[in-house]
């Protein structure tokens, strides 16, 4: 699972999976799935062994089910039966139907000693964007907002005087670390007041990977000439009831009702191939996926600073804290979604 994890950011919409070779006592071989379109754990596992001929008495071990079919790159099922290793042990099945226990059924058949169920909780937690995608038909929705110390997510806008304060509220430490998560998600959301109260332009920056798709909530038309999510830096997704087509910034998808439709919203990015998804905001988009109960994931910052008034944060009534970390003099807490 450590090796698998090397492949974030690069393997996307394909799973994150890594794969050890034992002889005896000894690792003769590892690899991981490195990039989309390219060899998997397995193949590059098999392939980093030096003398082939340990294969024989060897054990395999893989975080995720081996493929049985013909995709972007051969079954490695049929591969670890052509090398004839004896011993598999997997911690889950792929839940995707082109697999689905089909690899696993071929080496059973082909004689190979099979364990399955190994640490099989920690490797749903690490695919479980792939798992709701497969599971689910919908991306992996992670809600993210930063907040004060007394529970504001923004200045208050409706005085003048507050608008050119610094409404900054967390350190440089989770700046980088918001921007890795960004790299980690397909996609990524905020409504129109967001774009036009905050002006971000959504991209990865601070951390080294690929940008999102980013994708605004909008019930009327806006300037892309003035909002910095319509450079050319990344892909731009705008949804809106009355719209459909291209300009030279952005893709503009026509979804009637925009507002209290999260579930087709969802359906929308399934169909669009988005498997994940990261929610920055406002305070009404946020609160949109809350309340429909389809979020799975949600990362709250809480900073040291405090507005005194301005625009209330979300509050989670089913959301069950999983960890607690410090960062700075900020405080990060993850929760998931129990209704699901």
């Amino acid at each position: 699972m450590q090796l698998a994890k090397n492949g974030c950011s690069n393997v996307e919409p394909n799973p994150y999976v890594g794969s050890v070779l034992v002889h005896g006592d000894e690792i003769i071989g590892e690899g991981w799935h490195r990039k989309f379109g390219e060899a998997h754990a397995e193949v590059n596992a098999i392939a980093s062994v030096k003398d082939k001929q340990l294969l024989k008495d060897s054990t395999l071990y893989v975080n995720l089910e081996p493929c049985s079919h013909f995709g972007k790159t051969p079954p490695c099922a049929d591969l670890i039966i052509q090398n004839n290793i004896p011993r598999v042990v997997i911690s889950m099945l792929d839940p995707n139907p082109k697999v689905a226990g089909k690899g696993l059924a071929k080496l059973r058949n082909a004689g190979i000693d099979v364990s399955l169920g190994v640490l099989e909780e920690e490797a749903r937690f690490l695919n479980r964007r792939f798992i709701t995608f497969h599971s689910e038909n919908r991306p992996y929705v992670i809600l993210k907002w930063a907040q004060t110390a007394d529970s504001f997510i923004d200045i208050d806008r409706s005085n003048p005087d507050l608008k050119t304060t610094d409404n900054w509220i967390s350190g440089p430490e989770l700046k980088v670390l918001v921007h890795k998560w960004r790299a980690q998600e397909m996609g990524i959301l905020v409504g129109r007041n967001t774009v036009e109260n905050d002006n971000p332009e959504l991209t990865v920056r601070e951390w080294d990977g690929k940008n999102p798709v980013r994708i605004i909530l909008s019930n009327r038309e806006m300037d892309e000439n003035k909002y910095m999510v319509f450079n050319n830096e990344a892909e731009t997704w705008v949804i809106q009831p009355f719209r459909e087509g291209e300009s030279n910034n952005a893709q503009y998808i026509r979804l009637p009702e925009v507002k209290n439709s999260v579930a087709n919203i969802l359906d929308l990015l399934y169909q669009r191939f988005i498997f994940s998804l990261i929610v920055e905001g406002g305070r009404e988009t946020l609160d949109m996926f809350i309340q429909s109960g389809l979020w799975d994931e949600a990362r709250v910052i809480t900073g040291e600073k405090e507005f005194n008034k301005g625009l209330r944060a979300p509050e989670l009534p089913e959301g069950k804290l999983i960890r607690t970390e410090k960062y700075g003099t900020d405080t990060l807490r993850i929760y998931m979604n129990e209704r699901l």
